[in-house]
């Protein structure tokens, strides 16, 4: 049964080119437009609840600082918590939204709250902001931000040069116009993987300076681009942000959680292929988990398990779902680099790891088209698949 989650709308027509976007294609934007709208409406009734609704009534701000990855995943992470945690996260939330609505002189008046997290994470301001132990209180005015201490109070004044800001640190770095690079992280599910060749995702620079990881990531993106334009228009709609979890020569480590849409977990790897592959890879799950946001797609989704392609455990439908959508944009991006005879495709190691995408996508599409049941919605996202598998079968 097709679940209609964003409230008030009506219901979502079935995407037929969300997998691999068609040029000039809103599929993307209609979806990841209805997984915000759903995360907006969630946020208010947080920040009601916590702070009244001194903010969260001027919904363009609000959008904003929602569909931000730092921000959204408080809102999503919130759903399943338990109650103290959803406490911690309500107060982080509010204070978050708070500092992000003044850095944007979006405030109609000060808001003031109690009890504040320990660190403020920002994309907007690229910054994490420390907030001291003995914190009771924080007040975001337009202009600046009071800390009332056990000890005494604190100002941090928002038109300040951030290296003049004691209590700020900046901890994102631009990869481009679209991307950011993080070196913290506030995901509270980070460290949760259902990997079995891993132990969660904590933050890692790999030996490797914060500019070598920027030049290796636009390096992939820039093939990303050039490659798949398409995608490259649907990064400017996810604008993710990267995080590093080191760096390997032999293997490469990847992850992303659908409470945090559009945080990307990367190690860094020599190949470039290899990361242009993993960016696809996430941010394809990305935007399918913004679909599962607003649709069950598979009836039976979670039960049972099959065998799975490209993991050694069996799988639910949906990670063998969550595979092929991911792996299918990366075929086309091998077979467009083969079409264009890109210097590196002319490698008998490419033309290898291409046809081994190909059995991948062949294999798990085989699992989800014989099995899945899936909603109106899924279906149309079904269907897309089952004409790109028809397509690799013919060109095979």
């Amino acid at each position: 049964m097709t679940s209609l989650r964003a409230g008030g709308r009506p219901p979502l027509a079935p995407p037929r080119d969300l997998t691999i976007a068609d040029d000039g294609s809103t599929t993307t934007y209609t979806v990841l437009s209805r997984a915000l709208g759903r995360a907006i409406s969630e946020a208010q009734s947080i920040l009601h609840e916590r702070v009244g609704d001194e903010i969260g009534s001027d919904l363009a701000a609000l959008a904003a600082s929602v569909r931000r990855p730092e921000i959204g995943v408080l809102v999503r992470a919130h759903r399943s918590a338990t109650p103290e945690a959803r406490a911690a996260l309500a107060t982080e939330l509010a204070a978050t939204i708070a500092f992000d609505h003044a850095c944007a002189r979006a405030l109609a008046a000060p808001i003031r709250v109690e009890r504040p997290p320990r660190r403020i994470l920002s994309s907007a301001a690229g910054v994490a902001i420390d907030v001291p132990e003995d914190a009771q209180a924080m007040t975001f005015a337009a202009d600046r931000i009071t800390i009332d201490r056990a000890s005494g109070r604190d100002e941090i004044d928002l038109d300040a040069p951030v290296d003049q800001i004691k209590a700020a640190r900046l901890v994102f770095h631009e990869v481009d116009r679209d991307v950011l690079f993080a070196t913290e992280d506030n995901n509270p599910l980070a460290m949760i993987e259902a990997h079995p060749d891993k132990s969660g995702n904590a933050i890692d620079l790999g030996g490797e300076s914060v500019e070598g990881w920027l030049a290796a990531l636009r390096e992939a993106i820039e093939i990303v681009r050039a490659e798949l334009p398409s995608f490259g228009a649907e990064i400017a709609l996810l604008r993710p942000t990267i995080i590093p979890v080191g760096a390997d020569a032999e293997r490469h480590l990847s992850a992303s959680y659908r409470e945090a849409l559009g945080t990307v977990y990367l190690s860094l790897h020599p190949s470039v292929m290899t990361m242009a592959e993993a960016i696809v890879h996430e941010l394809s799950h990305a935007k399918l988990n913004a679909l599962f946001e607003v649709d069950d797609v598979l009836e039976n989704a979670f039960s049972p398990l099959y065998a799975s392609p490209v993991r050694p455990d069996p799988r639910p439908l949906h990670g063998v779902l969550l595979a092929v959508h991911a792996f299918l944009p990366i075929a086309r991006m091998y077979e467009k680099m083969i079409e264009s005879k890109h210097a590196l495709a002319e490698s008998p190691a490419f033309r290898a790891r291409y046809e081994e995408i190909v059995r991948i996508n062949r294999e798990g599409a085989e699992v989800v088209l014989a099995n899945g049941k899936p909603t109106a919605v899924g279906r149309g996202l079904l269907d897309e698949i089952a004409r790109w598998d028809e397509h690799y079968r013919r060109a095979g």
